[in-house]
């Protein structure tokens, strides 16, 4: 059972999102806007928050952005229909998924247990410890580093760049990387790229010139080994 942290000002819409995860087993905390999400957050930290954008007082992209400096608590926004600007700002910000109002909350549940599962089961077939270059994946610690420098990476960074790094010179649509590293049948391709660039621009020289994280023209990405 997880601590989900429900935050929307939308009270009927908390009430059945609440309902849902509860049948789902989960131990349910729910509050109505920002301000309240941040000081619940402090006082009684959740294992994963499921937040509005659309929030009176602190927005919810602000209560993202603080939460991801705080920590690295699984973030599953709610977004009003359409509203991409948000939605990628908010994956940029290092949510780990996104969901459009109007919603199935069915859908919301399911989502909430596949990111639950992502972040406290380890992911097959990748090493503890794996090297390339000056760049050091420490999956042990969740710790990337960079000429022995860490690197600051959000818990979706940190998987898709060690499934990458663990897999050199192999070509990866962006639907494959849904579901290998996101565990997701479907989904939206978009949430794939806007990762992508924030790693480039985490792990390249010049991430306008990509030499390690390549596009494959009409593929999709792969990770380039170092010589």
């Amino acid at each position: 059972m997880a601590r989900v942290l429900v935050v929307d000002d939308d009270h009927t819409v908390r009430e059945v999102v609440v309902s849902y995860l509860r049948a789902h087993g989960h131990d349910v905390l729910e509050v109505g806007d920002g301000e309240a999400a941040l000081t619940t957050m402090r006082e009684a930290p959740a294992d994963l928050v499921v937040l509005d954008l659309m929030l009176p007082g602190i927005d919810g992209l602000e209560v993202c952005r603080q939460l991801r400096d705080g920590g690295d608590v699984p973030v599953i926004m709610l977004t009003a229909l359409g509203s991409e600007t948000d939605r990628v700002m908010g994956l940029e910000l290092g949510a780990d998924d996104y969901v459009s109002k109007p919603f199935s909350p069915r859908e919301l549940a399911l989502r909430v247990d596949s990111v639950l599962r992502r972040t406290t089961e380890a992911a097959p077939a990748v090493p503890e410890w794996l090297a390339d270059g000056d760049l050091v994946v420490d999956s042990a610690r969740h710790v990337v580093t960079r000429e022995g420098r860490p690197l600051a990476l959000t818990g979706r960074e940190f998987d898709l760049l060690r499934f990458l790094v663990a897999h050199p010179g192999t070509a990866f649509s962006r639907d494959d990387l849904l579901q290998q590293v996101w565990g997701w049948s479907i989904g939206d391709r978009s949430t794939v790229t806007v990762h992508v660039r924030r790693l480039r621009e985490k792990v390249e020289r010049d991430p306008t010139r990509p030499e390690r994280l390549l596009t494959v023209w009409g593929v999709g990405y792969r990770w380039e080994a170092s010589a």
